[in-house]
């Protein structure tokens, strides 16, 4: 019988076998998307455990396990990371049809050199046991791995009013060659509708030191974190769109729209939209003209069922791939039902 993902996974034909294993396999990465946190990278972070590099802040291996009906302690909770760690292993052979299954057995696989193993109860304590002693080797550090990949570059995921203070300590480390550059993810600033919009303008306010009243000061502020950003060598913007909406409104309504919205104001859907409108215009114009490129994750509908999302943290949990405009509608009758 064929063992369970060899060096040949899925390379079905000669030509894919031949094109991955002598042109692809040793080139370098750069991964212009991921959510690799500055801070471990500039302190060279050493993982505590495999629960701690692989478990942690992984969304999408917790969405999975909630499905599996796993309580919330054993995700985010106060369970030990042993007992989280257990919970995974004992959904992972639930996840057969998932991508999930295959990102598990690739990530076992490298950096941690297990194969011929399936993660189950069966084997979740020498899967632990094995993982946990290469973390302890100084290899296995942030920036260990990242070498040990081959990693020439990573964007990470970062908002305007960051400081990028980690991504300028990398870059005057000498000792480290992979470039740790910063992404622009400015969703905090686009989403008028969200309940804390008005604290996020305060504290872009006061990072830009401007006093943002009218649509022309957010512009300013915009801007002013854009130099910033680009003054750290990024390249690249980085919007989630739940939908991509257009209607155009002249400067007087977008101010108003703007103002209404700071004193607490509920907007209409066209509102939203012209406000929406007018940050993605003349955001792509600054993009344009700095040379950056444009990167939209359309459609994914987050924090769609709001009790757990309270209970948890919002921005990460709870995911609906949308394939329509009418995602949200759905999302919304199925809250007022429950």
């Amino acid at each position: 019988m064929t063992p369970f993902m060899t060096e040949d996974f899925l390379l079905d034909t000669e030509f894919s076998r031949r094109l991955y294993h002598d042109y692809a396999k040793e080139q370098p990465i750069f991964d212009y998307h991921c959510h690799l946190p500055p801070q471990q990278i500039a302190e060279n972070y050493r993982f505590k455990n495999l629960y701690d590099i692989w478990l942690k802040g992984d969304h999408y291996k917790w969405r999975a396990m909630r499905t599996n009906g796993v309580a919330e302690r054993l995700c985010t909770g106060d369970a030990s990371d042993r007992e989280k760690f257990a919970a995974w292993a004992a959904t992972v052979p639930h996840t057969i049809g998932n991508p999930l299954y295959h990102w598990t057995h690739l990530e076992l696989r490298r950096p941690f050199g297990i194969t011929g193993k399936v993660l189950s109860p069966a084997t979740a304590d020498e899967i632990w046991d094995r993982c946990n002693a290469l973390l302890a080797e100084e290899r296995f550090s942030a920036r260990g791995i990242m070498q040990q990949m081959n990693v020439k570059m990573v964007g990470t995921t970062d908002d305007p009013v960051d400081s990028l203070e980690h991504h300028a300590a990398v870059a005057k480390d000498a000792s480290f060659t992979t470039k740790v550059l910063p992404s622009w993810r400015p969703d905090k600033a686009f989403n008028i509708e969200q309940a804390t919009f008005s604290d996020y303008m305060a504290t872009l306010g006061e990072v830009s030191d401007t006093d943002i009243r009218r649509f022309a000061d957010l512009q300013s502020a915009l801007t002013k974190r854009l130099d910033h950003f680009a003054a750290h060598g990024c390249k690249v913007s980085d919007h989630a769109l739940d939908v991509v909406l257009f209607a155009e409104a002249s400067e007087a309504e977008l101010d108003s729209i703007l103002a209404r919205r700071l004193t607490g104001a509920v907007l209409s859907e066209r509102e939203v939209a012209q406000f929406k409108t007018a940050v993605l215009v003349f955001l792509g114009a600054e993009y344009a003209r700095r040379g950056w490129v444009q990167q939209y994750h359309i459609g994914a509908l987050r924090n769609n069922n709001q009790r757990p999302v309270q209970a948890v943290r919002a921005g990460r949990w709870f995911r609906l791939h949308q394939r329509s405009a009418d995602g949200g509608r759905a999302v919304e009758a199925a809250e007022q039902a429950e």
